[in-house]
């Protein structure tokens, strides 16, 4: 038996935009006149890279971890729901080899905040950040994200046990 695990993961997340609330994308503050609804920051990114870990990892969703009933996560930031399920994924042993991500919105432009955004998630997680993807598209006009109604994100990842 091979005393290394890999193991795969994929997160998903989307939030409706909303008025008066900033907008983060992979922990980084984008200047656009809406930010995304959610009981913490929203941070579509991250959340979908949380559950990309924990899915990954054999654990219960972000839901399951960082309800939004509890109000100690209430506007909460999301880089710190990153840096707790990288806490959870190390106590069960596992290390991470990659991570890949997509965001889907028409608004705003996201690849002039890609690189900023790969340094944060790098520090939170202390991997390189070429070791980190990050890609954005359109959805061609088509459903909510073609009306510019939200932003949804998805993300996988790679993760070693026994390293």
């Amino acid at each position: 038996m091979n005393p290394f695990a890999l193991r795969t993961g994929i997160g998903y997340d989307v939030h409706p935009f909303v008025e008066n609330r900033p907008l983060f994308l992979g922990g980084v503050l984008i200047p656009y006149e809406r930010g995304l609804a959610g009981h913490s920051d929203a941070d579509v990114l991250l959340h979908a890279i949380c559950d990309s870990l924990l899915g990954a990892a054999g654990l219960q969703d972000i839901g399951y971890q960082f309800p939004n009933t509890d109000q100690r996560f209430k506007n909460a930031d999301s880089k710190l729901l990153l840096k707790t399920t990288l806490e959870k994924i190390t106590h069960e042993g596992f290390s991470i080899i990659n991570i890949d991500s997509m965001l889907i919105a028409e608004e705003p432009k996201i690849n002039p905040y890609i690189v900023n955004m790969k340094e944060t998630i790098s520090k939170i997680i202390n991997i390189e950040s070429n070791r980190i993807g990050i890609k954005a598209t359109t959805n061609e006009k088509m459903g909510f994200t073609g009306r510019k109604e939200g932003i949804a994100a998805f993300a996988t990842c790679l993760i070693v046990q026994g390293m």
